[in-house]
């Protein structure tokens, strides 16, 4: 720990000026709270410290290039940066968040079976996908709020720091996710027909 706690704007000016250490101090102080926004993404180890070392490259070449202009709030604009690499890895490797219903039950319990039948095995994979599918047809902005909030469980605060809106304007975002989600879910498969819970 730091005797003398120096702020994060501070550091990052310090690196402008070319103390590398100061970038080093940075890493230190937010790598694990990083690592962590990406590894509740894409639930792997080995591409979650890929995705760090990527989202550090990239906070480099930005601070480096002078588009740096976040007015020191570094925390939330590198948890952006590492948070858009996961999501593009998310995309790219269709995968999917849990999406919680009104009762607090998953989508995906509402298909548990006492044995993994082939059938059943093969009507979760399909269920998958097709919660998968119906999140891609979301508004970016809807979308990025869901993922935010059920898939890394962030609070509606860290989501309006992370995504440089107010807290009003996610949970609006939330809001209308989840009934177009719920509105494309109950057309594929009525007999899930629930209110989805806004947490």
């Amino acid at each position: 720990m730091e005797k003398v706690l120096v702020s994060d704007s501070e550091l990052v000016t310090l690196y402008i000026r070319g103390n590398e250490k100061a970038f080093e101090k940075l890493v230190q102080r937010h790598k694990s709270r990083i690592y962590t926004t990406i590894y509740l993404i894409v639930k792997d180890q080995y591409v979650a410290e890929d995705l760090l070392q990527d989202t550090f490259i990239k906070a480099v070449d930005t601070i480096k290039s002078g588009r740096y202009n976040d007015e020191g709030k570094f925390l939330p604009w590198i948890i952006r940066i590492a948070h858009n690499l996961a999501i593009d890895y998310f995309r790219r490797d269709k995968r999917y968040p849990n999406v919680v219903f009104e009762d607090g039950s998953s989508v995906f319990n509402t298909l548990d079976f006492s044995e993994d039948s082939v059938e059943s095995v093969q009507i979760r994979q399909e269920t998958h996908e097709q919660l998968r599918e119906m999140i891609q047809r979301l508004p970016d902005v809807q979308k990025q709020v869901l993922i935010m909030r059920h898939y890394e469980d962030m609070s509606f605060q860290e989501i309006a720091d992370a995504t440089g809106v107010s807290i009003n304007t996610a949970l609006g975002r939330m809001r209308y996710a989840l009934i177009n989600l719920r509105k494309q879910f109950n057309q594929r498969a009525p007999q899930y027909d629930k209110n989805f819970y806004l947490r």
